[in-house]
């Protein structure tokens, strides 16, 4: 069971912004910028492109959801999209709030938020995202 599926069944606490039958959206405990939320498929597959065609659309839909939510909890440019997914063998998308490129540098130092800013960032993205849906 990776690190992602025990975020999913509870068994390791999140900060969770969305939500579906398929898959899951929480924050980045290392975010690149307030809002950077990941999402999961709850089916444990390892690389993105694992992943059959529906199930590739479905969570990009999912996750335009999501960036939509972000942009309304959290007024931005853009959000970045990433899959990555060398850290964690759980397919995933990095979702990041933009004013510029650069904010999506994965090189660059992680922001450390306290546990009250990404309780109230995760509640203002999950408020938005039910909101629209």
């Amino acid at each position: 069971m990776t690190l992602f599926s025990k975020i999913i069944a509870g068994d390791i606490p999140s900060y969770k912004c969305a939500e579906n039958a398929e898959f899951y959206a929480f924050l980045d405990i290392n975010p690149l910028a307030q809002g950077h939320t990941l999402v999961v498929p709850k089916r444990e597959v390892d690389y993105f492109f694992d992943l059959a065609d529906d199930e590739i659309a479905r969570m990009t839909v999912f996750a335009k959801q999501v960036a939509a939510a972000i942009r309304q909890a959290f007024p931005c440019k853009k959000v970045g999209m990433a899959v990555l997914g060398l850290e964690v063998n759980h397919a995933h998308i990095h979702l990041v709030p933009l004013q510029s490129e650069g904010d999506m540098d994965f090189r660059k130092d992680k922001l450390s938020l306290d546990a009250t800013t990404m309780a109230d960032t995760a509640a203002r993205i999950l408020t938005a995202f039910e909101t629209a849906h």
